[in-house]
């Protein structure tokens, strides 16, 4: 296996998680911001019936922030009511003995409140924005490019590699200077009624030298070299994988004679659960 190949749970996935983990951060810390103090059970009671329980004795303190107005009863129950600007308030409130203290009302910005309520549902639209751009990485450009095929073509400006550059794996490199002779010359096969090979499967362990060796037929062929993982076929969306195998034949064509090398093609089948 090529471990310069991009997997599945690569880079952009790790950022994916920790775009994932900073957008439920910060849901959280909006609810938390937004909602109200737990005071215990709050009872929302009218201003006429407050003012009845100040000239009754029955409130022990308050605390006034603009035309907000919260406190506790002489029974220690918790109450709120809104104040219409009552000018005589707090000459009632001393008269009773109330303990009382005021607040300046909290100033929130109109920017700072629309930030505040849409910014959640800005970051998903920005991940989901991220999400779909890395799904169309390398696979040109708008949501017709899903379809594209993901393949990379080598050049000799990439460098060239042949049959000198492998070592170690003499018996698979006989065999497959057969599929150098019809890359060189496929009309000689012909004329002697010779079997076309359509392509050879490479097994081993990672770093034993497959794509290496595929690249070797490409540079003994002097003919263009594409190369894909086979992760690139699987997509979340049916018939993407399908259509970019498609496409990349298309390619081949255009180029042929040329060879396709496809790296972790078990990942397809892993996938099915083969």
């Amino acid at each position: 296996m090529d471990e310069n190949k991009r997997r599945p749970t690569g880079p952009w996935g790790k950022s994916l998680a920790m775009w994932a983990v900073i957008l439920l951060a910060v849901v959280v810390l909006v609810s938390v911001y937004n909602a109200p103090q737990s005071q215990g059970a709050v009872q929302q009671i009218a201003y006429s019936e407050f003012i009845t329980k100040v000239n009754e004795g029955a409130v022990r303190d308050v605390e006034i922030r603009g035309q907000d107005i919260a406190g506790h009863l002489s029974n220690g129950e918790v109450f709120t009511t809104y104040s219409p600007g009552d000018p005589g308030l707090v000459e009632r409130l001393e008269a009773s003995g109330v303990k009382f203290k005021a607040q300046p009302e909290e100033s929130r910005s109109l920017l700072a409140a629309i930030l505040i309520n849409i910014l959640p549902f800005l970051l998903i639209l920005g991940i989901w924005i991220f999400v779909m751009q890395r799904m169309q990485n390398g696979a040109g450009k708008g949501a017709m490019g899903f379809g594209k095929s993901r393949a990379k073509l080598l050049t000799e400006k990439q460098g060239r590699v042949t049959f000198d550059d492998v070592a170690g794996i003499d018996e698979a490199r006989e065999e497959l200077e057969e599929i150098v002779d019809f890359l060189k010359d496929p009309g000689r096969f012909s004329r002697l009624g010779g079997k076309i090979p359509k392509g050879a499967l490479l097994v081993g362990s990672p770093g034993t030298g497959k794509t290496l060796l595929a690249r070797a037929i490409a540079g003994e062929a002097n003919v263009p070299f594409f190369t894909i993982s086979g992760s690139d076929f699987v997509e979340m969306f049916v018939g993407v994988g399908a259509s970019r195998v498609r496409d990349m034949f298309e390619q081949a064509k255009k180029s042929a004679p040329c060879i396709i090398f496809i790296d972790e093609i078990d990942a397809v089948g892993r996938q099915r659960g083969a």
